[in-house]
């Protein structure tokens, strides 16, 4: 992917990447100057079916790179990575974007916060076609929990969504729960 940046020829990139479907770096510590070189293949496709970061060790200034063509992945895997709120603000820059095709979203152990969570749920709630979200393994606490419902309520495709291993006490998890009796489908895994 760097040879085919370096070369600035976007037909010749499209002809070698062909229709790509799955991009897989899990594990791989990714620079921010090879963010910025995937997000230059990522434009020449038009839709990634899936693009995993998984323990890339990407931060912030890497995800700023990739921020412009997130939304063209319909499999999104970002965590775990540590992002923070900084990063998740990035991720629902992407969510909004009219043309976004993400189904299945990661954010599993990316550091993300209550005051984050807001806006995070604000972005996903634009984005209709969701069906799977993992929030495992963040610092989400009964702050979060009225955000949350209003999402689940209000996205019909959503099948499951992943709370394990945040902060939320005994009445939030119970509360979270009980948001799949008038949603038959939904899984919700707290």
């Amino acid at each position: 992917m760097h040879y085919l940046f370096e070369s600035q020829n976007p037909a010749l990139a499209q002809q070698t990447l062909g229709s790509v479907e799955t991009l897989s770096f899990r594990g791989l510590g990714l620079t921010p100057i090879d963010c910025a070189v995937l997000s230059h293949a990522i434009r020449l496709c038009d839709t990634i079916k899936r693009l995993d970061l998984k323990s890339c060790r990407i931060q912030c200034e890497g995800l700023q790179r990739l921020g412009p063509v997130l939304h063209k992945c319909q499999d999104l895997r970002l965590g775990p990575n540590d992002l923070g709120d900084s990063g998740v603000k990035l991720v629902s820059a992407a969510l909004r974007n009219p043309d976004c095709k993400i189904q299945r979203l990661w954010l599993n152990s990316v550091s993300l916060t209550d005051s984050r969570a807001e806006d995070l749920v604000s972005a996903l709630s634009t984005n209709p076609s969701l069906t799977e979200l993992n929030l495992t393994r963040n610092s989400l606490t009964d702050r979060s929990v009225p955000a949350l419902r209003d999402l689940i309520l209000t996205l019909p495709r959503l099948k499951l969504i992943m709370l394990r291993g945040n902060k939320f006490g005994p009445t939030g998890e119970k509360e979270l729960r009980s948001l799949q009796e008038p949603r038959p489908g939904l899984t919700v895994i707290v």
